[in-house]
């Protein structure tokens, strides 16, 4: 996965955090949460809050 594949990220989320709100994650531990999934595999410098957000939306619409 790239920063580019939102939708796969934010589901990704999802999946491994399904119980956790995503309006009560900090941008810097979803950072953090998104480096860390095994089929991510792009540079951690690469994102930016607009990225960020539409994962987050993604989540989102996923969790409710």
């Amino acid at each position: 996965m790239k920063w580019s594949d939102t939708r796969e990220i934010g589901e990704a989320l999802f999946d491994l955090y399904p119980d956790t709100d995503p309006k009560t994650v900090r941008f810097t531990d979803m950072h953090q949460w998104i480096c860390d999934l095994d089929d991510f595999d792009d540079d951690p410098q690469k994102s930016n809050e607009k990225i960020l957000e539409a994962i987050l939306l993604v989540w989102l619409d996923e969790f409710e």
